[in-house]
């Protein structure tokens, strides 16, 4: 169980999307805001070294962001 320990994953939460040409995204400069197509209740997906593996709904809770895990994908479903 120690070697386990020692083994990390990089863990990403996608809360939106966005398609635009390429040209407009070489336009923007700092600052620049992305409008995302998803909104605040929508749930984000969960990514383990880029692989989903669940799903979850973003907690604010001051100036504190989690997420809180609302589905887990099985191993079987990744197959599929």
């Amino acid at each position: 169980m120690t070697t386990i320990n020692g083994v990390e994953i990089e863990l990403s939460v996608v809360i939106g999307n966005r398609t635009m040409p390429i040209n407009h995204l070489l336009r923007m400069g700092r600052g620049a805001v992305i409008e995302l197509e998803s909104s605040i209740t929508d749930e984000v997906e969960i990514l383990a070294n880029m692989v989903p593996i669940g799903r979850g709904e973003v907690v604010v809770e001051g100036d504190r962001i989690t997420v809180e895990i609302t589905q887990k994908y099985n191993m079987s479903d990744l197959a599929a």
